[in-house]
């Protein structure tokens, strides 16, 4: 096949006529290893769509010569319309432009043989793969909830994307599963596969890895066939992809990749960032290209995500610049609480509606989707639309809706649809058959389903295990109904989740998933406290839900940062960035220094979503677990460089003032840490400041002092400072003498509103 001639100024393709300098050198060097390091906004697709047209246009390759990989199916269609634009039908013949696994498969169909499949082989998916390694672990005769499926999947997954087979495991991925029978387990799975003519996506990779390293003619007529590759985000890599690119590329070495060290931030699911830094390790006399020019944010945001990444020590390096306007610094607000901070963006949001803005070119970035609520209440109230992205609004998730439906049949005996939602939730051994008889039952006595489940368990009608499930399951539900009148509501509902076993079934799974789940059932229980009755909380959910009527209006957008990756919006709001919460406390206690700086990474991502102002918001009281607690401005804060950030003087701002010593008489922590007596008598400046953040009203009985209390002791299942005998102030009924006490329970004789039943957590001695 004979080449084009190389452009020139004359006869220049339309596809490098807006590219700059770097861009197009990314473009027309096309042979040998290049990496081309694109930081945020800086083009990265363009060259990458260029460079693939180029390969074709100039005739250098045929389409279906080469193999150009991304990681979404989206990427690829986009990748696909954009060459198409530049080249015309000529991109209809490139098979080999897809996802891993999209280009694994096809690969995989071709060679099913030689890994022991048929070419019709079945891909599974997660409901397949989770009760095909249940159905192991029964035969195995290991208990499926101390080690459930979904722990035993999770390690599977995690194996594959290191590219390792059941004999490659060591003995300490053996141990991380039932005493040591991890590899065991893996590899009686990896038959069952072969045995149903069936492969998980992970098999997509794994399979044409071992084909690869060990078929030397599968592996020449793929190197013979690629004449150039190109990978689009190849700091998102795992091992198995990376083995398998590296594998690929050694003869020919036309390899380009395209990615950006300081943006890795997937670890959790496998990614490794080692594989862009050893880059011009891997291939000698790699060509690397620095894509730096923005075209997306201002110079002051540039140069504070600039200067906030630079404290990470493994990255390759690159700096950032814009001929965009200058723009706004960098606003850091500091506020009292959760709801505070969702009182201010609310505030900022709408002010920039009065201003002209639309409400689609604002975007809320939270670290973890329980932070979400706060925000869902507030906009609902205001009437402000907004959409979730990358999730579920917080009360349409499963693990919500499940604790929901449990408080809605304790509150409402006949509601059908909430027992059938719970009944079997966390499993329980009833199965269809016997749920079915409870249908027929209710069907025939014309009542709900929770009645006629109390009258089939005084039968035989259910099988031994099942029937003792089951009355068990109503046992609880009469308990957990008597207990509504005399029990906080919130409170209510963490007993309930622990009582019913659907808290144990996540603990147990151990994985990211599933922590995040018990951080939105937290986050539940801290809405509930915000109601005086169930039935109020309820009503308040419904309209919620009610509220998501499909309309085209305009509407603020909430989502993680890591759903926020490759996009932009002119106004960006980041919240939470405390200790603990950003960056991730688990995320560094599980990782240490490599978790820290992905976490970095993570938070220059923020930064750079924004296009022209970005505003970071940090609490001074945070809401986790359940827990109020003290909290203090995240570190990345600090490593922003002052000249350009604006950080709020008043009270409520300003990281600094928070790591200031303050006087009694004005310091709000010290009002935090009075007893009731002495905030009675003590009306200084802490206390005007304190009542001026908490919406006009004193907060010092409800959300001040449960936060001294938490402060004092996290996490503490009771109080040992409260004794018969003593006086306590409770928000709701006064003043009043402890009676009797059993463990976190008081009866205490209120001076205006009788003896009642509380939780020590809701007094404090005075």
């Amino acid at each position: 096949m004979s080449e084009t001639p190389a452009p020139t100024a004359e006869n220049e393709p339309r596809y490098l006529r807006d590219l700059n300098p770097p861009q197009r050198e990314a473009v027309l060097t096309t042979e040998g290893p290049v990496l081309v390091l694109a930081g945020a906004g800086t083009g990265k697709t363009a060259a990458l769509t260029a460079r693939l047209a180029h390969l074709i246009y100039t005739r250098k390759a045929w389409p279906s010569e080469v193999l150009a990989v991304t990681f979404t199916n989206k990427a690829a269609r986009e990748m696909r319309e954009r060459v198409g634009a530049h080249i015309g039908p000529a991109v209809e013949g490139m098979p080999w432009l897809g996802t891993f696994h999209s280009i694994g498969a096809k690969m995989l169909r071709r060679h099913a043989e030689l890994v022991g499949l048929k070419s019709n082989f079945t891909i599974i998916d997660t409901d397949d793969q989770l009760r095909l390694i249940k159905q192991i672990i029964q035969a195995a005769e290991i208990d499926d909830k101390r080690y459930p499926a979904k722990q035993l999947a999770g390690l599977i997954d995690r194996w594959k994307n290191r590219g390792l087979n059941p004999d490659d495991l060591d003995a300490g991925d053996s141990e991380a599963y039932a005493q040591g029978r991890g590899q065991d387990l893996y590899r009686m799975y990896q038959e069952r596969l072969k045995t149903l003519n069936a492969c998980d996506f992970g098999d997509l990779l794994l399979h044409i890895l071992n084909l690869l390293k060990n078929d030397r003619q599968v592996l020449e007529e793929y190197q013979k066939r690629f004449k150039y590759i190109l990978v689009d985000e190849y700091q998102d890599t795992n091992s198995s992809q990376y083995l398998w690119l590296r594998l690929l590329a050694q003869e020919r070495k036309n390899i380009c990749c395209v990615g950006d060290d300081d943006q890795s931030i997937y670890s959790w699911r496998g990614a490794e960032v080692a594989n862009i830094l050893r880059f011009e390790k891997d291939f000698p006399g790699a060509k690397v290209i620095k894509l730096e020019q923005n075209y997306r944010s201002t110079p002051q945001i540039l140069a504070a995500a600039s200067g906030l990444i630079d404290a990470n020590s493994d990255r390759l390096g690159k700096t950032l610049w814009t001929d965009l306007d200058e723009g706004d610094a960098v606003q850091v607000l500091g506020v009292w609480d959760g709801p505070e901070e969702a009182r201010r963006v609310g505030e900022e949001i709408e002010s920039l509606q009065h201003k002209g803005v639309s409400l689609n070119d604002a975007a809320i970035l939270v670290r973890a989707q329980f932070q979400t609520r706060e925000f869902e209440d507030r906009f609902i109230s205001i009437g402000m639309p907004y959409r979730i992205i990358g999730g579920f609004r917080f009360y349409e998730r499963a693990e919500i809706r499940d604790a929901l439906a449990y408080l809605r049949i304790i509150n409402q005996p006949a509601d059908d649809l909430a027992f059938e939602r719970i009944v079997n939730t966390p499993k329980r051994g009833l199965g269809d058959k016997s749920i079915e008889k409870i249908h027929r039952l209710a069907r025939t006595t014309q009542t709900p389903l929770s009645t006629a489940a109390n009258e089939i368990v005084q039968t035989d009608e259910l099988a031994a295990r099942a029937r003792g499930s089951l009355a068990e399951l109503m046992q609880n539900i009469r308990r957990w109904r008597d207990m509504i009148g005399e029990t906080n509501p919130a409170e209510l509902a963490r007993i309930l989740l622990d009582e019913s076993g659907y808290t144990t079934a996540l603990q147990a799974e151990r994985s990211v998933e599933a922590s995040g789940r018990l951080e939105n059932l937290s986050e539940l229980a801290r809405a509930i406290e915000e109601y005086e009755t169930l039935g109020d909380f309820l009503e308040h959910v419904s309209l919620v839900m009610d509220n998501d009527a499909a309309t085209e209006e305009a509407k603020v957008t909430i989502m993680t940062i890591h759903a926020a990756k490759g996009l932009e919006f002119p106004h960006i709001f980041l919240v939470g960035w405390e200790e603990g919460v950003f960056p991730s406390q688990r995320a560094l206690d599980e990782g240490g220094m490599a978790s820290l700086e992905e976490e970095r990474r993570l938070a220059y991502v923020a930064i750079t979503r924004a296009r022209q102002r970005c505003t970071i918001l940090h609490a001074a009281n945070r809401r986790i677990y359940g827990q109020w607690t003290s909290s203090i401005p995240s570190r990345f804060i600090e490593e922003l460089p002052k000249e350009h950030i604006e950080e709020d003087s008043t009270m409520s701002g300003g990281a600094s003032m928070w790591r200031a010593n303050f006087s009694e008489r004005d310091d709000p922590f010290a009002y935090v840490a009075a007893s009731a007596p002495e905030r009675a008598q003590h009306r200084g400046p802490g206390w005007k400041r304190a009542t001026s953040l908490t919406g006009g009203y004193d907060p010092a009985p409800q959300r001040i002092s449960e936060n001294r209390r938490s402060a004092v002791s996290l996490g503490n299942k009771g109080r040992t400072d409260i004794t018969v005998g003593d006086r306590v102030f409770h928000q709701k009924f006064g003043y009043g003498i402890v009676a009797e006490q059993e463990g976190n329970k008081l009866e205490i004789d209120f001076e205006t509103s009788g003896r009642k039943r509380v939780l020590d957590s809701f007094v404090e001695s005075t």
